[in-house]
């Protein structure tokens, strides 16, 4: 909710974490007790500036039980200054905020460290940090609408502390973080700030000043001979990618791993926004499995409604590729008779009235899908979790307005991030935690890309495969896993997968790539037991890549 923010159209639909292109409202911004410190003001924010000049950090012990297992460890909560623009390396930029964990006793040279952030873009870590991760996790309920504080914080039985150290990365401008604009006077930081912000919110900028970080990362706490891990969630994804071939090609930092949770890669094959880009029939197709899923765990689907889910995707995907597919393809081509059959096929799979898909011309968008799958109801269907409903905002409406399962969680995941970071980990005291960078009235993110081997930024949707292919061919050695949900409509699993599926490498790179799936959504994390599976996935990749045993 990574990432979580609604809808933004740019063709496509932006993500995030509590994980996926989605960040926080700025309703749910944490607020300063402390005025000297906050960012409400000119003057105050120059002040929180000249503050964060000089990096912060405050480091506290723990243990955490792993799945039986005593994990000491240390924690250190803190910032670190980073050039953000790469022109003059003497001059600070950026304060980017970190909170790191290291375990006690365990040989820093070989012990595997994991860099994790999620994404937005726009959005902090405390989603992975406090869901996934982390030594302890905030208790939510599985799919329905978590009551309001006190909240309750556990120790985290899965977290990844057992295989690798961690080290959760808040984007710059989110978390305790800032752009660190100067100037002689108010005016001239609002300048600098504008500027600054252009070359830093952005896919490229983006991808330099996390490789700065981490480099720095590397040096400030000597992991540079540690075997390496990218754990990017949605957007993170998307991140990884870029930030995968800048430290591989330009940093001379070859990674064991990439983990990919909730990927976009290519955000022409997003069914979020689809109807703004006629003739790209694709995303419909590929978000096909996951409307299949909701339709049964909705229990709409009375011809599926007693077998299990996996068969109801080989079928839906056996229907979507064989008759689905060459349906849309055909536009205005279809005739009255297949246009009608296939509204049957497609109802039967998905929940959807026929007349409905008919006067959608059987293309049904993630809002639309959203808005009707329940609306006899009155309910809404989760966007990042789709197992979650919540009242519509708007019976009448066309696609929803908000994110039930956003709505249900993460109020819970503020309240106790804020709460365990300044009383356990002693960080933030008279400083404002941005969950999201919508804290930033002025933020906004530059979506063009320059490509590896591209001479010009793109000016069409967003594509990163060809960042994560070359980072792969740099590093024949690198892997690659994709972890996904059954329940996702933000980053679609099936769309994911084909996304790798099409990746430009040699046939003899592909065995490096692996997926696992999850009766889950965006945030897999948020179901319990899918969090289990992830982690022993997770900690089994690890332990097959860090090159221990060479």
């Amino acid at each position: 909710m990574n990432s979580k923010r609604i809808r933004v159209t740019l063709g496509v639909m932006l993500l995030c974490g509590a994980s996926a292109l989605m960040t926080v409202p700025a309703a749910a911004q944490s607020s300063s007790p402390a005025a000297k410190t906050g960012d409400s003001s000119a003057a105050n924010a120059n002040e929180l500036v000249q503050q964060l000049l000089k990096p912060l950090t405050s480091t506290t012990r723990g243990t955490v039980s792993v799945e039986g297992k005593s994990v000491s460890y240390a924690a250190v909560a803190g910032t670190l200054v980073v050039n953000g623009t790469g022109n003059d390396e003497a001059t600070p930029q950026v304060a980017m905020g970190y909170f790191a964990y290291f375990k006690e006793g365990a040989d820093r040279a070989k012990r595997p460290i994991t860099f994790i952030y999620n994404g937005g873009p726009g959005s902090s870590t405390m989603w992975l940090h406090m869901g996934a991760w982390g030594p302890k996790r905030v208790v939510t309920n599985d799919h329905t609408h978590t009551p309001a504080a006190p909240y309750q914080l556990v120790n985290n039985d899965y977290s990844l502390l057992d295989a690798s150290d961690l080290v959760f990365i808040d984007m710059p401008g989110t978390g305790f973080g800032r752009l660190l604009a100067q100037g002689k006077d108010a005016q001239e930081r609002a300048k600098n700030h504008k500027e600054l912000a252009g070359k830093i919110w952005g896919v490229d900028g983006d991808g330099k000043v996390f490789a700065r970080f981490i480099t720095q990362f590397l040096s400030k706490y000597n992991r540079w001979n540690s075997p390496k891990y990218l754990f990017g969630e949605s957007y993170g994804t998307t991140r990884s990618a870029v930030l995968a071939a800048d430290l591989e090609t330009r940093n001379n930092v070859d990674l064991n791993g990439v983990i990919l949770l909730s990927q976009i890669l290519n955000f022409g094959t997003s069914v979020d926004g689809a109807d703004m880009s006629p003739g790209n029939d694709l995303p419909y197709v590929l978000a096909l499995p996951t409307y299949a899923a909701t339709a049964w765990f909705h229990h709409k689907l009375p011809k599926y409604d007693k077998g299990g889910l996996r068969p109801l995707l080989e079928a839906v995907n056996k229907f979507g590729t064989e008759e689905y597919q060459p349906a849309l393809y055909a536009g205005a081509t279809l005739s009255d008779a297949k246009r009608q059959e296939i509204a049957g096929k497609l109802h039967d799979f998905i929940g959807l009235p026929v007349d409905y898909l008919l006067k959608a011309d059987l293309r049904v968008t993630g809002g639309m899908f959203e808005q009707q799958l329940q609306i006899a109801g009155d309910l809404a269907t989760g966007r990042l979790d789709t197992r979650f409903s919540g009242p519509a905002m708007d019976p009448l409406a066309k696609s929803t307005s908000y994110d039930p399962q956003s709505a249900a969680i993460s109020s819970a995941y503020v309240a106790a991030f804020n709460d365990y970071v300044r009383t356990e980990l002693k960080l933030g005291d008279g400083l404002t935690y941005r969950p999201s960078a919508y804290g930033a009235t002025d933020f906004n993110w530059d979506m063009k890309h320059n490509a590896p081997g591209s001479r010009y930024p793109s000016e069409g949707a967003l594509n990163v495969i060809p960042d994560l292919a070359a980072a792969m061919k740099y590093n024949p050695n690198l892997k690659v896993m994709m972890l996904g949900g059954f329940y996702d409509l933000a980053t679609p699993y099936y769309a994911a997968v084909y996304e790798l599926e099409h990746m430009p490498i040699p046939a003899f790179l592909r065995k490096n790539i692996s997926y696992a799936f999850y009766p889950s959504g965006h945030m897999v994390y948020a179901h319990l037991p899918s969090l289990k599976a992830m982690h022993d996935h997770v900690v089994k990749f690890i332990e097959a890549t860090d090159n221990q045993k060479r």
